[in-house]
């Protein structure tokens, strides 16, 4: 026999301001509706469909068959620090002190939460763009901190326009939070603009925060590192991680490089709330460095175009404006055509066709009209996903 489980009779509210006003992630919401749903195609959640390459899952297991299973340094173990000391001034130029400059996270998440816990407090500003990664402003909020959305449009490759920071400065802004390649755009900021924004850190003594997450995905064009510009690498803290282009999601790896006094700052935090990211993960992370295994990211790159190109056609093709990304795995097509806000079209769209796409809307009030699309599945789901897509649009369009 059960019983039924009591809720305790508390006189009072146990849950804080902070985690009350916390909206739970749209992206999850669709993600677990599509669990529900038989035959549904995902073009929800931003994860490659990859297996992680082989040497790298061969160090991890072989990393648990030599016992390796004990927490690590806080900063992370040397040897990967070292990679990833090398892989920067490889690609970016760029000299990191590995004992006081760089710190191994549980994945990219906790890097872009220790970096804010340690530069603001309460009622500091931070500018970031419009659209945006849904995890941005809460968590710059979880610390006391204000969100500060910059629109960016699609007529402007939703780059972040230089000029539309400058209106959005205050005495109290602290920080620019920049993320490129971005999520969930696809855009890419040319490096002339770049540059215009580290000058505009520089005028007004603002650290730059740059979640470069998937800096290694980029289609037709280069990625500019914002720490290599000149004058900025003490600025910025770097935000990196194995997640998307070594499709190494569940092995929560990360990583930031800043100056050793924000790193010191990080570190802090971390060691009380972390201690130290999975060794397992951190010796496969090891491996994904080594540069026998570039073959692997590009050929996954070079399968990810391929989609991209398809998607945008796709979309295209069936009368809806998409935006060509430049970089990660997410195509953003404008459904305004349709009259639907994004909300209508994301759950007409999984209940009556069995796809999942993400509203624009959970990205900031600039995504409004738009849908975000992954195409990190395989071709046949987005040309079956493509197809279903049609018999909606067919069934719903304005005549």
């Amino acid at each position: 026999m059960t019983h039924p489980i009591k809720k305790p009779q508390c006189k009072r509210d146990y849950i804080s301001r902070k985690a009350r006003d916390i909206s739970p992630s749209g992206i999850r919401k669709y993600f677990d509706l599509l669990s529900t749903i038989d035959g549904a195609i995902s073009l929800g959640v931003g994860e490659p469909d990859f297996v992680t390459p082989w040497p790298m899952r061969q160090a991890g297991i072989m990393a648990i068959e030599k016992g390796f299973t004990m927490y690590t340094s806080n900063r992370g173990i040397p040897e990967l620090r070292e990679a990833i000391a090398r892989y920067h001034k490889k690609f970016y130029k760029l000299n990191y002190d590995l004992h006081s400059e760089i710190l191994v996270t549980t994945g990219s998440s906790e890097a872009l939460d220790l970096a804010f816990r340690a530069i603001l407090d309460p009622g500091d500003e931070v500018i970031m763009t419009d659209p945006h990664y849904v995890a941005y402003p809460v968590c710059v909020s979880l610390t006391g901190g204000v969100p500060v959305p910059v629109p960016t449009y699609e007529k402007n490759n939703f780059e972040l326009m230089p000029g539309d920071v400058r209106k959005k400065l205050t005495p109290k802004t602290k920080a620019i939070l920049m993320s490129f390649p971005s999520n969930p755009t696809g855009a890419v900021m040319p490096r002339d603009l770049l540059i215009e924004i580290a000058k505009i850190a520089v005028e007004h003594d603002l650290i730059v925060v740059s979640d470069e997450i998937y800096a290694r995905l980029t289609y037709d064009t280069e990625h500019t590192c914002l720490a290599s510009l000149p004058g900025m690498k003490d600025r910025v803290i770097l935000i990196g991680g194995f997640s998307k282009a070594f499709a190494m999601t569940g092995w929560r790896v990360g990583f930031t490089l800043a100056n050793a006094d924000i790193t010191e700052a990080m570190l802090k935090v971390h060691q009380y709330t972390m201690m130290c990211a999975p060794i397992m993960g951190q010796l496969a992370a090891v491996e994904a460095l080594k540069d026998s295994n570039n073959q692997e990211v590009e050929g996954m790159l070079a399968e990810y175009d391929r989609r991209r190109r398809v998607i945008v056609k796709g979309f295209r093709d069936l009368g809806l404006s998409c935006f060509e990304p430049k970089g990660a795995f997410y195509a953003f097509p404008s459904i305004k055509s349709t009259g639907m806000t994004s909300e209508e079209f994301a759950e007409g769209l999984l209940t009556e066709e069995k796809v999942a796409v993400v509203p624009g809307s959970v990205f900031g009030k600039c995504g409004q009209g738009y849908v975000r699309c992954c195409y990190a599945t395989s071709l046949p789901e987005i040309e079956e996903a493509l197809k279903r897509i049609k018999k909606f649009l067919d069934r719903h369009r304005k005549k």
